[in-house]
């Protein structure tokens, strides 16, 4: 039997769904812990997986995740952990992991994905998450530019713009499920938002080597507050003994982990001095 070839559209959307596979390959290996399924088309999601916009409109699929989340750190610390605490650390995982998902590919390609919230799946039973790959943003000098699928946006500011747009629309389903489980008002909550889109951006500097390229991309993506972000990326630089400067920041928001474990809070706490960071990256 013959098969009538493909339209030049489908054809033209493969293409950028190959394109974007590729790049969430490279993601993945510079992240492994982000447990990254790559999946090929929207299929059903089962058991084991939940789209992200079905985590506010079903409250019993966040409580298995709290489950989950609370015997995982109950067998890891050895003590039980408080419900908003566990809470805070499932919304801190889950806006790491989706704001990276869009800022990977923006920071090592240039391209926004255009993902849907069915597109982007959380696992039921442990840390990991699926994505979709489909169309994307670019600028008009992209390679992918002609192809169906790819949205071409005039420049940087333009692409920046739907960067944020992006992870804003995606933070906001993942606060309005876990905002009410915390104790913490809506410019915390944001700031964790900003907080992890800077983390991973920061993190993909340090993994290919130009934490600089990195810290500087995150200061032009958010130089300020741009709403509903509420403080911009802030980093500002330790200088050491020798006269070397390194770039940190303090966060915005707070995942709570020093309640979990007080003497290690996190090296961008606020509960973090600067001798104490000097003294981690000397260590490290």
């Amino acid at each position: 039997m013959n098969l009538a070839p493909a339209s030049a559209s489908a054809r033209g959307v493969e293409s950028c769904c190959t394109l974007l596979t590729e790049t969430y390959t490279r993601l993945s290996a510079l992240s492994p812990t982000l447990g990254l399924h790559i999946v090929p088309a929207p299929s059903g999601i089962g058991q084991d997986w939940a789209a992200l916009g079905e985590l506010a409109r079903h409250p019993q699929i966040l409580d298995v995740l709290l489950e989950a989340e609370t015997a995982r750190h109950t067998g890891r610390y050895g003590t039980a952990q408080r419900p908003d605490v566990v809470a805070s650390r499932v919304l801190h995982r889950l806006l790491w992991s989706t704001c990276l998902l869009l800022s990977g590919p923006w920071y090592l390609q240039r391209r926004v994905p255009r993902l849907r919230p069915q597109d982007v799946r959380i696992s039921r039973r442990d840390e990991a998450c699926q994505v979709v790959p489909g169309g994307f943003a670019c600028l008009p000098d992209d390679p992918a530019a002609s192809l169906p699928g790819a949205v071409v946006l005039p420049d940087q500011g333009a692409l920046d713009q739907e960067l944020r747009t992006a992870a804003s629309d995606q933070a906001r389903l993942l606060i309005a499920a876990l905002g009410p489980r915390l104790r913490r008002g809506p410019r915390a909550l944001w700031g964790m938002a900003e907080d992890d889109l800077v983390a991973g951006i920061w993190h993909l500097g340090r993994a290919t080597g130009d934490e600089e390229k990195a810290v500087a991309a995150a200061g032009e993506l958010l130089p300020a507050p741009v709403p509903p972000f509420p403080a911009g990326a802030g980093f500002r630089r330790l200088h050491g003994g020798d006269g070397t400067s390194y770039p940190t920041r303090t966060r915005t928001g707070c995942c709570l982990f020093y309640a979990i474990s007080p003497g290690e809070a996190c090296a961008t706490c606020p509960r973090t001095g600067d001798a104490d960071r000097l003294a981690r990256i000397g260590a490290g």
